[in-house]
């Protein structure tokens, strides 16, 4: 990038003094060959940082060759574009082996056209970005939802300007940044004759955003530029993004010709390189890995898209993977991981605490009894089962012993019965020795508004869940929520007062609608410690060691189990995927 120019933004007094055409015709039109009176004042060759990547400006190029240069430039781990290039097929075709065109659609809404909702967005408050430390929660959004990391520092430099606005949206019950959005502002950027905007990085959490948060976001966004007296707002969507374009369309954008332009970099290797068949009906637990497969280069055959199944290959040398679980987890070390009794003793004899435990078969509940009177408070489950099927928390009495003795007989003959041991529920991922990530699972939970009752409130928490994890997770409307809903205080129909947190399930199963945050910047080297010999002891290369802690900081721990197929995507943004795929194809591990 020698000689490409990276334009400063304008002072905040910058205003523009000409009427802007009321048909633009730079960006509207790819082919448009620009005379000298439209360009007439337009900063050339703009490329603007923004933190993920470069924006560049192709209607301020007057050499296409020059866009080649800036895109060939890109680095590693970044994603450039190149938006409104003139001639884009003329563009890629001087480096159709590095450039393509990317599937994307450009949206525009012609801004004296927009009209304002009628009624306030409940649940979200849409305002300016205060801090860098607000950068940072934005970046964390976008690791959560599988976009390109940015530069808290870039984001912020670039917000002490008029050119940028960054937007986030504050979810009113919790006060916690829910979404996001960045716009350009094409005349303080490059003194852009059309007088247009653009929008970038629109997201929403999955897990917690209010429905509309993404509606209200980019509402205030085109507000702002109203005010501005700007033309137009311009943003890129996939093309098979339905919900989002059915959004854009409600609100008056419309289609224009306007492409943008990529390299051809690992990150956007699903962009322009076939895709294997199946791989769509993939659950997110094995399309991390998938995907990250397909950014080394390896084939990805999928066997069974519904058990979550994969033939991995490079060269001559082949995987078969079912999620994070593959070839390389021996029978014997599944087996261990399989029976919750085995676990155990195979954790005492490595120095690993456990909880104290009991068995329970059908009929013999009186080693169960005596352990409940010692303890005061029991966990029953299946000795052998996932995914919290069949698993009772809060066990106080020996009629509660007998109900949850009963329920996990309905999945496995044997019966474990420990002492409930207060603290955090704590996942750490171990892969390959090395502690990948750590993160603090918390029972499903609904946040009353002030209108809805709880029941209501569960259905809509749990619809989000099951967006966010593709199915893999709901709360179920069971007897065992209304238990818990009713320690709370509550009856399923009552109404919940505005931000107050009501728990409805006991355990912190994410399948069952529970929650993770990632703590593994916080860990307890003792805890670290313990979980790399609990998965040395099981003889596993791949492993989810569950703990109950006090405190993620604090050294004491005590073992719950191990997980032989932890959920890798729930562990974003760290390193789960690539430390996986390393460990099946250490030749491709990035140095």
């Amino acid at each position: 990038m020698s000689e490409e120019r990276t334009m400063a933004p304008r002072l905040a007094g910058h205003r523009r003094r000409t009427a802007v055409p009321s048909t633009p015709e730079l960006t509207s039109r790819s082919w448009h060959e620009p005379s000298a009176h439209e360009i007439e004042g337009m900063a050339q060759d703009v490329v603007l940082d923004l933190g993920w990547g470069q924006l560049a400006f192709g209607q301020t190029f007057r050499d296409l060759r020059r866009i080649v240069d800036v895109l060939r430039a890109e680095e590693t781990g970044r994603r450039d574009i190149c938006v409104y290039p003139r001639d884009p097929q003329v563009l890629v075709g001087m480096a159709p082996d590095e450039l393509f065109i990317d599937p994307s659609l450009t949206y525009r809404l012609d801004l004296h056209r927009y009209r304002p909702r009628a009624e306030v967005i409940r649940g979200v408050f849409v305002r300016t970005v205060t801090s860098q430390a607000e950068m940072v929660a934005i970046n964390e959004l976008y690791a959560r939802n599988g976009m390109v990391a940015a530069d808290p520092a870039t984001m912020w430099a670039n917000h002490r300007t008029r050119t940028f606005t960054y937007l986030v949206a504050e979810d009113t019950r919790t006060g916690k940044i829910v979404g996001t959005v960045t716009g350009v502002d094409h005349p303080l950027a490059f003194d852009d004759p059309e007088g247009g905007t653009s929008l970038w990085c629109l997201v929403a959490d999955k897990q917690d955003a209010p429905p509309g948060t993404g509606e209200a976001l980019v509402r205030v966004l085109v507000e702002r530029y109203v005010a501005r007296g700007r033309a137009y707002l311009d943003l890129s969507v996939m093309h098979d993004n339905t919900a989002a374009i059915t959004l854009y369309r409600k609100l008056g954008f419309t289609r224009v010709a306007a492409v943008c332009v990529k390299r051809k970099n690992p990150i956007n290797t699903p962009l322009f390189a076939a895709r294997p068949p199946g791989l769509e009906q993939l659950n997110p637990y094995a399309l991390i890995i998938a995907e990250e497969a397909l950014r080394r280069g390896i084939r990805v055959e999928v066997t069974d898209a519904d058990w979550g199944e994969m033939r991995l290959t490079l060269g001559g040398r082949s995987v078969l993977t079912r999620e994070s679980l593959s070839e390389f987890t021996t029978a014997v070390a599944l087996s261990r991981c399989d029976d919750k009794r085995v676990t155990r003793r195979i954790m005492r004899r490595a120095g690993v605490r456990v909880a104290q435990g009991a068995l329970a078969c059908e009929g013999d509940l009186d080693d169960a009894t005596t352990l409940l009177h010692a303890a005061g408070d029991v966990v029953v489950k299946p000795a052998r089962g996932e995914q919290g099927r069949g698993i009772t928390v809060g066990v106080k009495d020996e009629a509660g012993l007998e109900r949850a003795v009963a329920l996990a007989l309905q999945f496995c003959p044997d019966v474990l019965v420990e002492e409930r041991v207060d603290g955090q529920d704590l996942r750490v991922v171990v892969i390959d020795r090395e502690v990948v990530a750590a993160a603090v699972r918390r029972p499903a939970e609904i946040v009353g508004d002030g209108r809805h009752a709880v029941a209501d409130l569960v259905r809509s928490t749990s619809r989000r869940r099951e967006r966010a994890t593709g199915g893999e997770s709901r709360i179920p409307l069971d007897e065992a929520t209304a238990e818990v809903v009713a320690e709370a205080g509550y009856a399923m129909d009552d109404v919940p007062r505005n931000g107050e947190r009501v728990s409805v399930r006991r355990t912190a199963n994410l399948h069952t609608g529970g929650t993770i945050e990632d703590v593994t910047d916080q860990l307890h080297p003792n805890i670290a410690e313990a979980a790399v010999r609990a998965a040395e002891a099981l003889g596993i290369p791949v492993t989810g060691i569950d703990f109950l802690v006090p405190a993620v900081d604090a050294p004491e721990y005590v073992f719950i189990e191990a997980n032989e197929r932890p959920g890798l995507a729930n562990h974003e943004p760290q390193p789960t995927a690539e430390r996986f795929v390393d460990l099946l194809f250490p030749e491709t591990r990035r140095r």
